[in-house]
């Protein structure tokens, strides 16, 4: 399944231009099979991760999916993202396939990233996928970089830069603030609020709860958003990217969400309770998407079951493309680290 491809072409993210107060049954099911595809790719990360097929870090997305739906029915396929580490789900909403995210997890030559960046460096230029990025904050000065291409070149494009809310308290936020805002740059700054940075809270890290504050000193366009409801993401990011292409400069959205995993595969958990995870379940947005289908559409088990069937085999596909890759080539080793491909290299 290419999420993208499969729906008509009025339905792809580059015809969406007003803000909607009801959406169609398409956008539902588009919403429902990309957070679907997202959720079974994450939980089936989770278990090749316990199998060790899969190594090093690893983050996963579930119960942030409606953040990378809403995003992606707000958008233009030329529009940039980019991201920290938690970034499976974003690349392959993006157009990363499950095959090639999956073959570099596994840390193969098939790879998005030719199996050197693994779990937190997916990578797919030529979707308009930036990463991926390791250091705490540091997409978030590229994001704003990439933005100033698009506007030195005089495109129409737009940049989404994701990061955390433990990132908010990095030094490059507020300096890269201050420039885009100086230069009017088109990009979106999006804070995806999961309440935790690592297993510390919001509140103990800072006296600003509300993040979205943060661009008040910049006289920055801010917005707080229900990170668990796919139509209010389209909304706001819609808002803030048709605010950037009409020369509108940068917003910062604080999407508030939750995720129902750690913040690591090594992350016991123990600073949140149960009753506060399953509080936060309830609300999960795959199954309101669901369930607007079946009360407001109509739309049957054997409709969903198709879906879910098309979803598995999706999954089971790009773990079997990652089994039979190959490894990379030993020259593989020192390429796409210098632009000189011959600079010297001395091993002891």
């Amino acid at each position: 399944m290419k999420p993208l491809n499969l729906f008509p072409l009025y339905l792809q993210p580059k015809f969406y231009k007003a803000l909607a107060t009801k959406f169609s049954k398409e956008t539902y099911l588009y919403w429902y099979e990309l957070m679907l595809l997202l959720r079974r790719f994450e939980e089936k990360t989770g278990q090749l991760y316990g199998m060790q097929k899969i190594r090093g870090f690893c983050h996963l997305y579930i119960g942030q999916e409606a953040i990378a739906a809403g995003c992606m029915t707000a958008t233009s396929p030329d529009d940039k993202f980019i991201t920290a580490y938690r970034n499976h789900a974003l690349a392959i909403a993006k157009g990363v396939t499950p095959k090639a995210s999956m073959a570099e997890l596994y840390g193969k030559a098939t790879g998005c990233s030719k199996g050197k960046g693994g779990s937190m460096h997916l990578f797919g230029v030529d979707v308009g996928f930036f990463g991926g990025h390791g250091i705490v904050g540091a997409q978030i000065g590229t994001g704003a970089g990439l933005a100033f291409a698009e506007k030195y070149k005089g495109t129409q494009n737009v940049v989404l830069c994701f990061f955390g809310d433990g990132a908010a308290r990095q030094g490059m936020l507020h300096e890269t603030f201050n420039m885009a805002m100086l230069w009017d740059l088109p990009v979106v700054f999006i804070c995806e609020n999961n309440h935790y940075a690592m297993g510390t809270s919001v509140s103990r890290t800072s006296k600003t709860l509300d993040i979205y504050k943060l661009a008040d000193a910049y006289e920055m366009p801010s917005d707080s958003v229900d990170g668990m409801s796919p139509e209010d993401v389209h909304n706001a990011v819609l808002r803030s990217v048709n605010r950037a292409r009409e020369k509108g400069g940068p917003t910062l959205l604080e999407i508030k969400t939750y995720r129902y995993k750690g913040h690591s595969m090594s992350d016991p958990q123990k600073y949140r309770t149960k009753e506060e995870l399953e509080e936060y379940k309830e609300k999960d947005p795959i199954e309101h998407v669901l369930k607007v289908l079946k009360t407001e559409f109509n739309v049957s088990d054997e409709d969903i079951e198709v879906i879910s069937d098309r979803v598995k085999a999706e999954v089971d596909e790009s773990v079997k493309f990652a089994e039979e890759s190959p490894w990379p080539s030993d020259d593989e080793l020192l390429k796409d680290v210098y632009v000189q491909e011959d600079y010297p290299f001395i091993v002891d």
